[in-house]
């Protein structure tokens, strides 16, 4: 927490605007659509949530294909099993680790031979770093498909100046616990379509009809931010840039520390963007005195957490049955960064006595 949460807080407490809806909840969303620039925003309980509402907008149903990024947390993907249709994975590049256009050109073309267009496509920017959408982009519009930014990891990032969140027809933002600012839990749905918006936001309270009575005449769902909840938002929204700055300098510091060891590679950040470093990543090749499993372990025994890469969703069992499209034909990108792939502490409130100590165990691991 900032410190700059509490009074928002305390105003729903205050005026007993507790439940979904409320005037911390309406502020928060303006708040975020001004400071990212766009149209509108409809806070929700999740940026899983905040896909779903995407999906159904976009008319996503039974059936369906919609093309996902593989080297991703699993919520980025199961909104497209909520909505009965079937997600095809695509491999990152080596650029951005972020989808490749390779792959997506590929699975297009067979696509369209096949007589199965997808419905959409979602592009993760992952660990907060912009996918190339210069190179996405025209690929859908060229298939008239409608293209979601999954930016949950990357608020506060830019791509060629323009704020993450905002490149594709609906940008999703997620506040979990882990992200850059956080209500706990929550999530944001952003588009320049106001009307689209306002469907989605009938459709998360509920779909209630506007009567005295409740009357319901399609399917909604129970998906708002409560207010209390929003109230925190606005206060960690304050702080954003300042959270990007610190995340930059806690990777610029790891870079700094680390590079020069033989087969360390870290995640790069292509010149067409800023990245938001939501967390520190690097890849080790197997001439390495360590993998990052042992890396891991060895960070463990002293309290300190570290992860591996995202599993690519492709690998994941729950998905076993569903289409891949790697990099190359023969080349996975996932699959290897997922193999040499290791995650660092990387919070906002790191100390730097605190990141000295990491950086000595990564570095005698390595030594």
């Amino acid at each position: 927490m900032s410190g700059e949460e509490i009074e928002f807080v305390k105003e729903a407490f205050d005026s007993n605007w507790i439940a979904p809806c409320g005037p911390n909840q309406e502020a928060f969303e303006k708040e975020m659509a001004e400071f990212i620039g766009a149209k509108g925003a409809v806070a929700v309980s999740s940026g899983t949530a905040a896909i779903h509402l995407a999906l159904r907008l976009c008319g996503v149903g039974s059936g369906d294909v919609v093309f996902c990024s593989s080297l991703t947390f699993i919520g980025s993907a199961t909104p497209i099993l909520f909505q009965g249709a079937t997600p095809v994975f695509i491999d990152s590049e080596p650029a951005s680790w972020n989808m490749s256009p390779l792959a997506l050109e590929r699975a297009f073309d067979e696509a369209e031979a096949e007589g199965k267009r997808p419905k959409a496509v979602i592009v993760v920017n992952l660990y907060g770093q912009c996918a190339d959408y210069d190179s996405l982009k025209p690929i859908c519009d060229r298939y008239q498909v409608p293209l979601i930014e999954d930016a949950a990891e990357s608020l506060g990032a830019t791509y060629q100046g323009q704020a993450s969140g905002t490149l594709g027809r609906f940008g999703i933002l997620s506040f979990n616990g882990n992200k850059i600012i956080t209500t706990s839990g929550g999530g944001m749905l952003v588009s320049d379509n106001v009307d689209a918006l306002a469907k989605a936001r009938y459709w998360a309270t509920q779909a209630r009809d506007p009567a005295v009575h409740y009357e319901h005449s399609e399917l909604g769902y129970n998906y708002r931010m409560s207010n209390v909840l929003a109230g925190i938002g606005r206060g960690q929204l304050k702080v954003l840039k300042d959270r990007v700055e610190s995340r930059r300098e806690i990777y610029d510091r790891y870079f700094q520390a680390l590079k020069n060891i033989d087969g360390v590679h870290f995640m790069p950040e292509p010149s067409y963007g800023k990245s938001n470093r939501w967390l520190t990543v690097l890849t080790l090749e197997k001439t390495c005195k360590a993998n990052p499993l042992e890396i891991i372990n060895r960070l463990d025994a002293e309290g300190i957490e570290a992860r591996p890469v995202w599993k690519p969703l492709h690998l994941q069992p729950v998905f076993k049955n569903c289409p891949y499209y790697s990099h190359q034909p023969e080349n996975s990108f996932s699959d290897q960064v997922f193999d040499n792939g290791l995650c660092l502490p990387s919070g906002t409130n790191l100390e730097r006595e605190d990141q000295h100590r990491i950086i000595q165990i990564v570095q005698e691991a390595l030594s």
